[in-house]
């Protein structure tokens, strides 16, 4: 599962501080310990000054090494028997075990190169916040309305079946869910079922990648002519991630990078068999006049297009919001 450098780092950083208050408890606890039974920190610097020993014993020349290393080993093992019973006498089964945060990884967050679960897990965590934040609420597909469309010329039914689709893409998304393009007029819906996607399929434990396409490409015009390392590693969330969403396609800066730098990601995923969504307020011919026929063909091709019909929902929601406070205002009980 591939996350962009920012979910990491903060993950990271949520770990870190998580490692550090066990850390501290741990202090915390060993220290009120040698208060209430002082002799349990003689035990623990004889237990410290039993290894030096041995460690010196090791390196002296003419010494009876075997019979210094024996001794010790023997002073060792009696104060860690005192030790453990003294705690068993006066301290709750537990209390000083100096257990890490992850029985997996230590609290480094791998084993090995692999990332452990616990990182994994608030990697995860942060991809929905960045989601959240990124399409203004937390969209779910039980909020999807369909009323806001109108049953004449079948548009509602139509709504239905585009519903359904993108239900089903969310629910059974998996690495050869292939790709789909979202087009139609502005409010119809596009942004919000492809924020409910990428929240469900998010919380499958996928990597999901929302941007708007003006941001997107933004980023990948900094990390290919500013030398910025740090937009070089963000952008290659755009690569590897399971799904990614471009939004609003067709409001970026048009220009020859745009172009080529569209159509080397599509195709990039496309051969990789990555999933991607495009949403755009251009149809077909709009698409095909503002870019080049490369990418109108992969688009045309290689995803499934969801034509999004009906009335800006936005106005109609303000209109219906208006006609209650209209209501409410006239109203005398």
């Amino acid at each position: 599962m591939a996350y962009s450098a920012e979910v990491i780092r903060r993950a990271r950083a949520r770990l870190d501080s998580a490692k550090n208050d066990r850390d501290s408890q741990n202090s915390q606890r060993l220290a009120a310990a040698y208060r209430q039974v002082p002799r349990l920190l003689e035990i623990d610097r004889q237990l410290r000054q039993s290894m030096a020993v041995a460690v010196q014993a090791a390196f002296s020349k003419g010494a009876d090494v075997e019979a210094m290393v024996a001794q010790a080993k023997a002073e060792n093992l009696s104060l860690q028997a005192e030790r453990k019973a003294l705690i068993a006498e006066n301290f709750q089964p537990g209390y000083l075990d100096e257990a890490p945060i992850c029985s997996r990884c230590g609290g480094s967050g791998y084993i090995g190169s692999t990332m452990c679960q616990c990182l994994n897990a608030l990697c995860l965590e942060e991809l929905k916040k960045e989601l959240s934040t990124l399409s203004g609420v937390e969209e779910s597909f039980d909020q999807f309305r369909l009323d806001y469309y109108p049953q004449e010329n079948n548009i509602r039914l139509l709504m239905e079946r585009v519903y359904l689709t993108c239900r089903r893409y969310a629910e059974n998304f998996s690495e050869k869910s292939g790709n789909l393009l979202f087009s139609g007029d502005t409010g119809l819906g596009k942004t919000f079922l492809s924020a409910c996607i990428a929240r469900a399929v998010a919380e499958r434990g996928y990597s999901v990648v929302y941007e708007s396409a003006g941001h997107l490409f933004s980023r990948l015009e900094r990390a290919k002519f500013d030398g910025d390392a740090d937009a070089r590693r963000e952008s290659e969330k755009y690569n590897d991630c399971d799904l990614l969403i471009i939004d609003d396609l067709g409001t970026e800066m048009p220009g020859q990078f745009t172009t080529a730098a569209l159509y080397t990601l599509i195709n990039d995923r496309i051969l990789r068999g990555k999933s991607t969504i495009i949403s755009t307020n251009l149809n077909t011919e709009d698409l095909s006049y503002r870019y080049n026929s490369q990418i109108t063909s992969r688009l045309r091709g290689n995803f499934q297009r969801l034509a999004f019909l009906g009335e800006d929902i936005r106005l109609k929601k303000n209109q219906i919001s208006g006609k209650e406070k209209i209501w409410q205002t006239n109203f005398t009980p």
